[in-house]
């Protein structure tokens, strides 16, 4: 299967999963590349947000609070970047804050931008996997180079029992070249 069959695959499988929750920009309605993996999930089980980062990670963390499994979506890591402050001091460090008492399982979906056919401008194409890394001590962050690495790291951070949060990071240029 190709790398962006695999993504819809996935998806439409995670949205079968109880308490999945997806929100963010472009979930319900097109707008970025990665509506097109999302287009035929079940409207009750996605929000479409505003273009506001930071309210969309900490809408997300009260999401798992209360239960749900969300699937927050941020189309670029670049504008991840303005959600940053919130994963790293609230996301990340909830378990240690309530001696893990609390462990939010949370999957975020991002990924570095297309730059062909049409380059959008270095707004839109970085890739922070490795800043993540460093930045995070219980987010765990995977990069998805391969169509087959797709479902199993969804699968993964769904049914983890360690309820740890999920960061997987897809490269735009890979819907349309990888198979």
């Amino acid at each position: 299967m190709s790398y962006f069959d695999e993504l819809k695959r996935t998806m439409e499988w995670a949205a079968q999963q109880p308490k999945t929750f997806f929100l963010g920009q472009t979930v319900a309605g097109p707008g970025t590349f990665m509506y097109q993996t999302l287009r035929d999930l079940p409207a009750e089980k996605t929000l479409e947000m505003p273009v506001n980062e930071s309210f969309q990670m900490q809408f997300t963390i009260g999401l798992a609070l209360a239960g749900y499994i969300p699937i927050s979506v941020y189309p670029r890591q670049n504008f991840l970047l303005l959600a940053t402050s919130d994963m790293v001091n609230m996301l990340d460090k909830i378990p240690a804050i309530s001696s893990n008492g609390v462990v939010p399982k949370i999957i975020i979906r991002t990924a570095s931008g297309p730059d062909s056919p049409v380059h959008p401008g270095h707004q839109h194409v970085g890739n922070y996997a490795d800043a993540f890394r460093k930045m995070f001590t219980w987010i765990d962050v995977v990069e998805l180079e391969e169509p087959g690495q797709i479902f199993p790291a969804y699968q993964h951070a769904l049914v983890r029992s360690d309820n740890k949060a999920t960061l997987l990071i897809e490269h735009g240029n890979y819907y349309n070249q990888k198979s």
